[in-house]
């Protein structure tokens, strides 16, 4: 009942009900009670499109998770999160609008397995939670639930909760490759962009910030995109924007510059790069003259 060319897409919500039903008739047809726990170890949030990479782009666990509670939306429709610090534990628990449905099970396991995946992300590979809590019934085969997660699992909880020592939510990601800058607007956009190309001014939008987003604008390739000639692109622009294509460029590239100021802790230094200028003070002087403030400013106003 899936559409697989939305499947193929980066951002796409599967219904929650869809999946629980799956996932109990994999169980249904397999005859395997705990197929779900044995392809737990699968399970990561780096592939969850531009909401993973949003998560995964904070500095520390701590704002990581601060991220994964305030943008859940984002990513599902009636779940949601908690993170809470008492007595030198830390609670991270997720609370599933699909809790009790048959199937429910696995996503339990799903969720449990993300979650760690993105501890991981931060913290020692030896790291174990001190104990796992799952809102599923006690399983017949409980011990093999601590042989995958190697930690203690308590059972009919109210919710998939991780706990950890609160010291290690200070802990910087861990080595890995440079990853672009992501903000939640970039999260919102992905989710929404397909209602915004309706009209032509959508469309060419798209286009450039996509352009802004890899640090090179070209009047040319935006009309080689939309499959017309410059001199139609900029005539069309006149008569449905009332602006040129310059004048569309600079007003995008400074509203992803207040986006980056304001929801990343990329540096002024790191910004002007990913827009190409030649150096930050060239940027400053750009951005002070669309904003009429320079970019520290911004930046402190917004905090």
């Amino acid at each position: 009942m899936m559409d697989i060319e939305l499947l193929e897409g980066h951002e796409c919500f599967i219904p929650q009900a869809t999946m629980v039903d799956f996932l109990w008739e994999v169980e249904r047809r397999s005859g395997e009670m705990n197929f779900g726990l044995v392809i737990a170890s699968e399970q990561s949030l780096s592939t969850y499109g531009l909401w993973g990479e949003y998560l995964l782009a904070a500095e520390t666990l701590g704002a990581a998770l601060a991220r994964a509670v305030t943008s859940l939306s984002y990513h599902s429709r009636g779940d949601r999160m908690e993170f809470t610090v008492e007595a030198g534990i830390a609670r991270v628990s997720f609370f599933n609008a699909m809790r009790g449905r048959p199937g429910y099970l696995h996503v339990a396991n799903g969720t449990a397995a993300v979650l760690l995946s993105m501890l991981y992300a931060y913290l020692p590979s030896d790291f174990r939670p001190q104990w796992i809590e799952l809102d599923i019934p006690r399983p017949a085969a409980s011990a093999l639930f601590e042989d995958v997660y190697q930690c203690p699992v308590r059972f009919e909880a109210g919710a998939v909760t991780l706990c950890l020592d609160a010291r290690l939510l200070d802990c910087r990601a861990r080595e890995r490759a440079p990853s672009r800058l992501v903000t939640i607007e970039d999260v919102g956009r992905g989710l929404q962009e397909a209602h915004n190309l309706n009209s032509f001014q959508g469309v060419v939008s798209a286009q450039i910030r996509a352009q802004v987003v890899t640090g090179s604008v070209s009047i040319d390739s935006t009309a080689r995109a939309l499959d017309t000639s410059v001199r139609t692109l900029q005539r069309m622009l006149r008569r449905d924007c009332g602006a040129d294509f310059r004048e569309l460029v600079n007003v995008i590239r400074m509203q992803r510059a207040k986006e980056l100021l304001r929801g990343s802790g990329a540096s002024i230094t790191q910004i002007s790069t990913e827009f190409g200028y030649s150096s930050p003070a060239n940027f400053a002087r750009a951005f002070r003259k669309a904003t009429g403030m320079a970019p520290h400013d911004f930046r402190c106003a917004v905090a």
